[in-house]
This record gives C-alpha cells, structure tokens and sequence, in this order.
C-alpha cells in the first residue's frame, strides 16, 4: 500500500508522499514522488498502484517530456500526455496483469503551475485514465490508504489556510495512518509549490526528525481528552440514568 496526499491552499501546494514499498514478505523504499522543473513551470507527480504501472508509465511520460514539454503552457495539457500513457501501458499490460490475478491499479496525483495557470492546480488521475480538479471545497486528495488520515483533514484543513499550517495537518495526517497500517512508512518526501513561484522545494524527513512531533500531538490528545467537557456521559455508568440526568440539570 502507500500515502500520498497533495494540499491546495490559497498560497500553494503541498505534497507528501511515503516511501514504504512492499513486495511478498519483502519490504524495501523507493521515492514516489516524480518532479519536472523547467524554466518557466514546475509540477509534481505522485502514484499510487502497481510499481510495474508506475514506472512504465512514468518512463513513457518521460520521452514526452523531452519532445513535447515546450507545448505544455498549462498544467492540463501535461495531465492529458500523461494519462494517454496509462492508457498505452494498459493496452500492453493489463490483460497479462489480469491474468496474473492483480488489478491495473495506478492513481496519480500531479499538482504545479505552468505559464498560463493562473494559479496552482491540483489532478487526481483515476486508473481508467480520466481526472479530476481538486478545488478549494475540498482542497485536497489522498491517493493509497487514505481511510485512517482523512478525519484529519475534515476537521482541521480549509483552502485559506497557511502553507505552514496545512504541512502541519498533512504531517498529522500522514503519522495517523502509519500508525493505523503496517503498509504505510517513513521516510516521508514533501514537496512544496508557493504560488507563482515557479519552483518546487524538495526535502526527506526521517522517523528520528520527526517523531518528537508524534510525542507532541500524543499528549496533546490525551491532554484534550481529560479536558472534554462531557459530563453528559456519565450517564453511560448508572442504571438509572433520568435520575441522574435530572440531577445534572438541577445543578
């Protein structure tokens, strides 16, 4: 399985992505993040799937790159070259995988700025090769084991929040599901995209690094559980719960 989240705020993206990649009874790492930077635009790739699909697809979109990049004025144009190359390592594969008893299993989250967008965007690309923008009601997408870390963000995540707050909920996110599934791993890779800035900062964050943040949050959740005004709930531990509650009100 795998984590990977892409945040859209007023001020630019966030990407975060694990690195655990297990085969069988093997476990190894492998960067799931693919970053292009040119003069001029700048976008992020993140997948989630068969590594087989990923790499192949991947690959073929490179040689795209290369020859067509010049024609990708806005970030769009470069999800539709890179779909039509799901759709090709389908045609050569998916029969062969299906007959292998695996699924053609290949998400992909590609977020940047290119000249003519007005401002950052964000795709969710499906394995039948169609997409989706993610807009600011929503402002985000998680692609993998996305039921343990999606809470977080309902609660928490809003389209005008800072970007240094919104790492910080990706980060929660993130630690709420390696905690929940043995699948999902550190390190972690981010990538941010300030708006109309044109350039990706890369970086690797380590369980060591980061694990004082986990400490942090864990006692925090103790301390606001002790602190839940919730004296309605005693009425769980009597029998008689009316006479209690009527107690309660009389207070």
């Amino acid at each position: 399985m795998t984590y990977c989240l892409g945040l859209k705020t007023k001020d630019g993206l966030i990407g975060l992505a694990d690195t655990r990649i297990t085969s069988g009874t093997e476990t190894t790492t492998a960067k799931k993040i693919f970053t292009v930077k040119k003069n001029g635009h700048c976008y992020f790739i993140m997948t989630s799937g068969l590594r087989s699909v990923r790499d192949k697809a991947i690959t073929y979109f490179e040689e795209v790159i290369d020859e067509q990049d010049h024609h990708f004025n806005k970030l769009y144009k470069a999800v539709n070259k890179f779909s039509e190359q799901i759709k090709q390592v389908a045609k050569e594969d998916k029969k062969a995988i299906e007959e292998a008893g695996l699924n053609f299993n290949l998400y992909t989250i590609i977020g940047g700025q290119l000249e003519d967008d007005k401002e950052p965007c964000l795709f969710l690309v499906y394995p039948q090769a169609n997409w989706i923008e993610i807009k600011t009601g929503t402002p985000y997408a998680i692609i993998g084991n996305s039921g343990f870390g999606t809470p977080v963000l309902r609660r928490s995540l809003k389209y005008h929040e800072s970007m240094d707050y919104a790492l910080k909920c990706a980060f929660l996110s993130f630690d709420a599901t390696r905690l929940s599934a043995n699948d999902v791993d550190y390190p972690i890779d981010t990538v941010v995209l300030y708006r109309d800035s044109l350039t990706i900062i890369e970086n690797r964050f380590t369980q060591k690094e980061l694990e004082p943040l986990s400490i942090f949050w864990d006692n925090r959740l103790r301390s606001a559980i002790n602190e839940l005004p919730a004296d309605i709930l005693q009425k769980a531990f009597y029998e008689n719960a009316e006479i209690l509650d009527n107690g309660m009100h009389d207070k």
